[in-house]
């Protein structure tokens, strides 16, 4: 409706409503007056007893006295039959909208005294007894056709559409063309509604055709699209997919119509809906995001629904639950509303993540593997927020690396994994470039000589090659290759064993053997034996790992953001475990001394043995 004010504007299509019309609507027979060409007569909308719905009059044959009346009308166009009240309704709300939607005003006020179910649908100005119903629910019921007064999950209405799109990219400057807005500028219900016509029907499970009166046929989201401009939702996973949908897959009742299959054609109504939404923020069908995500990917096959994608996807809400992973379970999306593009970085983050934190669902592309070799988002995570290496928020990460920044750099919080000598939780520092020793996340590596490189499981590793968070941190399973869950802390993709006396093996340092050669680290040919020991216990590598020290004994994995010397040097991401490498009494703390390429020495106490400036090789 573009102008209620005596003339409603749908899709070109322009109908004067004067008094005239509203009284000829009234009057009986019907026949001369072709109705069926609006369609009303077979839809919903028409109450009368004739009507094809389940609430309809007893004996009343008019069709437009629901709503309309020539005579003694409410003083709002177009001459109104039905009290139109100054209820205040609760509003949808959001941290990441941009518009500021007022009470419902308008053409949508009008529905409104039909649709918040408050005023029973017979309950009608003229005649002044009004009109017995069939069916008829009791208004403020559980089972009323209406919203209440509770529209916070229903999508905004009585906002202005272009200052909305003026502050938010992704509202487009112009909507589409089959959608109409109040007054040229104000989105209300009739914006996407037609009242008068059901165009887009289709058969519900029962066989009945029915609809929701809408402008324009939402599949393939082609409403939605008409105001919402998602990037690269075009060519998105979502946006192509043919997988198969079965209706039951809804919670919002009654979706049993329209007859579409797949995700595809679903879109946008895959996740969310315009009305009745569970969650109050986005709008979706859940309460919480992952209970979303759930049933495609979350690894239990829907009941009823033979074409769940659950029955061969990676089970991703079991990964979440296992001994380490990135819980999703208990929290509810209006905290997480920082996940828009506009999102300003929050402090205090929560206790659990969400999909959305890593997955940006309208933006995703098929990927497979890891990120790649370059450190580059893969199609899973594109379009996803994050934080640059120099602590600078990107609305779009490039690197993968800048997604787990979000929470893993400045926000990082709680206590290192092992007590090192030189503590730093902010990974962003542990992996600046500009330390003496960094896992090669954030940029090339700084040594040039890693004999270990490559290994068996891993040929194509060489000094310039770059790594990924998700290289060591993903499902230890191999079924996903997003750090959701393991059972090695923390979210380990192999095992590695931190705990001393640790017999060596290939398996209690799985993730290291992963990418460093096992045969060259035995064989210390970086961390060579002192010149005068011959045994297996005389140093280097071999002898260190025979007396059961692990790795992680000496080497800090990410990297080490410290080069005073009060700390000693932390080359070869040298950054000792205090509770198995202690200082030597008289000293502050356990140091390491590089003194040249594959040389070095320590002074320190380990496993009772005091070491004196101790050289190798």
């Amino acid at each position: 409706m573009n102008d209620m004010h005596g003339m409603i504007t749908t899709k070109g299509k322009t109908v004067v409503l004067v008094a005239l019309c509203a009284l000829c609507s009234l009057l009986v027979p019907m026949a001369p007056f072709d109705l069926e060409a609006v369609s009303i007569i077979d839809t919903k909308h028409n109450l009368s007893v004739t009507g094809p719905g389940p609430i309809k009059a007893q004996t009343e044959t008019r069709v437009c006295v629901f709503c309309h009346t020539p005579h003694n009308a409410y003083p709002r166009t177009p001459l109104w039959n039905r009290e139109v009240g100054s209820n205040n309704y609760v509003l949808y709300s959001s941290p990441s909208m941009q518009a500021t939607p007022s009470q419902p005003n308008g053409p949508s006020r009008l529905c409104l005294s039909c649709h918040d179910g408050m005023i029973a649908l017979g309950s009608v100005l003229q005649p002044s007894t009004g009109i017995i119903m069939t069916g008829q629910i009791i208004p403020g019921s559980p089972a009323s056709v209406g919203e209440g007064l509770n529209l916070a999950g229903d999508h905004p209405v009585s906002f202005s559409y272009f200052d909305a799109a003026s502050i938010d990219p992704q509202i487009r400057p112009n909507p589409g063309s089959d959608i109409v807005l109040y007054n040229s500028d104000f989105v209300e219900c009739t914006t996407c509604h037609d009242p008068h016509e059901d165009r887009y029907r289709t058969a519900d499970k029962s066989g009945q055709m029915t609809g929701k009166f809408l402008l324009a046929d939402n599949r393939f989201s082609s409403l939605c699209l008409q105001c919402h401009d998602l990037p690269n939702w075009v060519g998105s996973v979502h946006q192509q997919s043919s997988t198969l949908v079965d209706s039951s897959f809804f919670p919002v009742s009654p979706r049993q119509w329209p007859t579409w299959q797949t995700v595809a054609e679903w879109g946008c109504e895959i996740c969310h809906t315009s009305h009745a939404a569970q969650s109050q923020d986005m709008l979706l069908y859940y309460q919480t995001e992952a209970e979303v995500c759930d049933p495609c990917h979350g690894g239990t096959p829907l009941p009823g629904d033979p074409h769940s994608l659950a029955t061969a996807s990676a089970g991703i809400i079991a990964q979440t639950e296992k001994m380490s992973g990135h819980r999703m379970n208990t929290l509810s999306l209006p905290a997480k509303a920082k996940m828009s593009p506009l999102f300003q970085m929050n402090k205090n983050l929560p206790d659990t993540v969400t999909c959305a934190d890593c997955h940006n669902s309208h933006a995703l592309t098929v990927s497979r593997g890891h990120a790649q070799r370059d450190g580059r988002v893969r199609g899973s995570l594109k379009g996803v927020n994050g934080v640059d290496r120099s602590g600078v928020r990107v609305a779009a990460a490039t690197y993968e690396y800048e997604i787990c920044f979000k929470c893993h750099a400045e926000n990082e919080r709680g206590a290192t994994f092992i007590p090192r000598v030189v503590v730093t939780t902010n990974k962003r520092l542990q992996f600046d470039t500009m330390n003496p020793s960094l896992h090669p996340v954030t940029g090339r590596g700084r040594s040039q000589n890693v004999p270990s490189l490559p290994s068996e499981y891993a040929p194509e590793l060489t000094v310039s090659s770059m790594i990924t968070c998700t290289g060591c941190h993903s499902d230890d399973g191999g079924r996903s290759k997003g750090p959701h869950g393991s059972s090695y802390a923390p979210i380990l993709r192999e095992q590695y064993e931190t705990a001393d006396h640790t017999p060596e093996s290939y398996q209690s340092y799985a993730l290291c053997y992963r990418c460093h050669n096992r045969t060259n680290i035995l064989s210390d040919v970086s961390f060579q034996k002192k010149i005068l020991k011959t045994t297996a216990s005389g140093g280097g590598h071999s002898g260190h790992l025979a007396k059961g020290a692990p790795c992680s004994a000496c080497h800090d994995a990410h990297g080490v953001n410290d080069s005073g010397s009060r700390t000693g040097d932390h080359t070869r991401l040298i950054n000792f475990d205090t509770t198995i490498v202690q200082a030597k009494p008289g000293t502050a703390n356990p140091l390491f001394r590089q003194k040249g390429l594959f040389s070095g020495s320590c002074t320190l106490v380990c496993h009772g043995k005091v070491h004196q400036n101790e050289s190798y090789p």
